[in-house]
């Protein structure tokens, strides 16, 4: 019979907020035990839940705080099934030997489908005449409707999202202008531009894909929108921090602004429910819609298979690449070996101290990687078997360790 470090089926996953299935289906067929639940859970309740949990799996709304990071004594991982990771308190996770991960990739098509859905929507004025007919009013018009094809879309954050988001309005015929913090390589036909002054000066569409940052947090406010050739349309559906919502309204209602289309806000319902408030309510050409940009079947599954798929190599060989709060290390394990891994605070000596208890212990290390951040070291080990568990005590023991693992 085979021996491991922890036994597979006392290793318990907490899924929230109604996670695709198919990442608990991936983590029962590694053995794991797994718990759904549908909703977010506030956090004096999953303070109480996560205290013998070792995965948790959450999206947008969960709030993984420094009070539930300390209550999370088995924790070995967060997985944010989503883009954005601002819900989790990544720098105390970080201190504590708790890496997070995201799905960078898998709803980029379901984002970008709906803005260029979006902007011939607002080019039409679609949403506007389609409120009419169902209200029984008739208003066939071509006064303020144009076709796409020759416009210009300027992309604020020229990511995985961006980047696709000007290939697909390429061939719609729109020409691509784009702004982005870092250099980036355009794709097709489009062309970056130096500041975003220039992006908001020549788009007849500007749309908004950049994380929440303290750069990015009312990045686009009035002066912003009045920069904005008249007339041109808002997209945001990035994150709801980024455009001053009060400024767009008057923006609209002023007709400088000739529509937009807001999928996040600065103020969101945890919950589906009735009530909602905002200043774009009711606005002419105006789309809102409730943070559904990557909330299609396709992208759903993609994120599941994504975010599991990290998490279960994580646990099974400590790999940490596509960490958002981590030092990266991704390395096969050796074969006849017994695999440590350790997350220490980042001082002088450490290795040093550990290289030590492993010579004191005559160990053979067959392989060593060591990753650092500003505030942690990561080292994966792997050495003899005879002795790794005597090893990894005194490792665990060391007074700069913050975590110890031992895998076999």
């Amino acid at each position: 019979m085979t021996t491991t470090s922890f036994p597979k089926a006392e290793i318990k996953i907490l899924l929230l907020e109604n996670i695709h299935a198919v990442a608990a289906d991936a983590f029962r067929a590694e053995g794991f035990q797994v718990e759904q639940v549908k909703g977010a859970l506030p956090e004096a309740e999953l303070m109480q839940r996560i205290r013998d949990v070792h995965i948790l799996g959450i999206r947008s709304k969960t709030q993984v705080t420094e009070r539930v990071l300390d209550e999370g004594n088995r924790l070995l991982s967060v997985g944010a099934f989503c883009i954005g990771t601002n819900q989790i308190r990544t720098t105390y996770a970080n201190n504590r030997g708790i890496p997070a991960f995201n799905a960078p990739f898998s709803n980029t098509r379901s984002v970008a489908e709906l803005i260029l859905a979006e902007i011939v929507m607002l080019s039409r004025h679609l949403g506007d005449r389609s409120r009419e007919v169902h209200e029984g009013r008739w208003t066939k018009s071509a006064a303020g409707a144009h076709e796409v094809r020759g416009r210009t879309l300027g992309i604020v954050g020229y990511g995985h999202i961006g980047s696709q988001l000007g290939v697909l309005a390429e061939a719609f015929g729109m020409r691509v202008v784009f702004f982005d913090i870092v250099a980036k390589l355009p794709m097709g036909n489009n062309r970056s531009m130096s500041k975003l002054e220039d992006v908001l000066a020549e788009a007849d569409f500007v749309t908004l894909h950049v994380p929440e940052t303290p750069q990015t947090k009312n990045m686009i406010g009035a002066a912003e929108l009045a920069h904005m050739k008249p007339g041109a349309c808002l997209l945001n559906a990035s994150r709801g921090t980024v455009v001053v919502i009060d400024a767009l309204a008057a923006a609209i209602k002023s007709g400088h602004i000739g529509g937009a289309a807001v999928d996040v806000y600065p103020d969101e319902p945890e919950t589906n429910s009735d009530g909602f408030v905002s200043a774009l309510r009711n606005l002419p050409n105006t789309i809102l819609t409730p943070h559904i940009g990557g909330s299609t079947e396709e992208a759903q599954e993609a994120i599941g298979r994504e975010v599991s798929a990290a998490l279960i190599k994580y646990i099974n060989s400590g790999a940490t690449t596509g960490a958002v709060n981590f030092p990266h290390i991704e390395c096969q394990p050796a074969k006849g070996t017994h695999r440590i891994l350790n997350v220490h605070k980042n001082v002088p000596g450490v290795l040093r101290d550990i290289n030590k208890i492993v010579s004191d212990h005559n160990a053979n290390i067959r392989a060593q990687v060591l990753s650092t951040d500003a505030d942690i070291g990561y080292l994966v080990m792997d050495l003899d078997q005879d002795v790794s568990s005597e090893v990894k005590k005194a490792i665990a023991a060391l007074e700069t360790s913050i975590k110890t693992r031992i895998l076999f």
